[in-house]
């Protein structure tokens, strides 16, 4: 066999296995599913950090219930920096 024969046979093996096994690792990532207004899916809200005004996907964010409302932080430092604010207020 020469050489332009064996690099025609795995081209085509390539762009075979590509056609069979390359669609079935498609996945979707990121998304929750249900549809919206535009009948699509839903991507994740982001919410504002109240300390460094940071805007972060909710699904990430650091949760807080404080006063009966939740409090979304980018990390556990803005969260307790935001904590030391409240303690010096009341």
């Amino acid at each position: 066999m020469t050489p332009l024969r064996i690099l025609i046979i795995a081209i085509l093996l390539y762009i075979l296995y590509r056609l069979l096994i390359g669609p079935r690792k498609k996945k979707v990532h990121g998304t929750k599913q249900g549809k919206g207004s535009s009948g699509g899916a839903i991507q994740d809200v982001l919410v504002e950090d109240p300390v460094c005004h940071n805007y972060i996907p909710k699904g990430q964010a650091v949760q807080l219930h404080h006063n009966k409302q939740i409090f979304y932080f980018c990390s556990n430092k803005c969260c307790e920096m935001f904590l030391e604010k409240k303690g010096a207020e009341e």
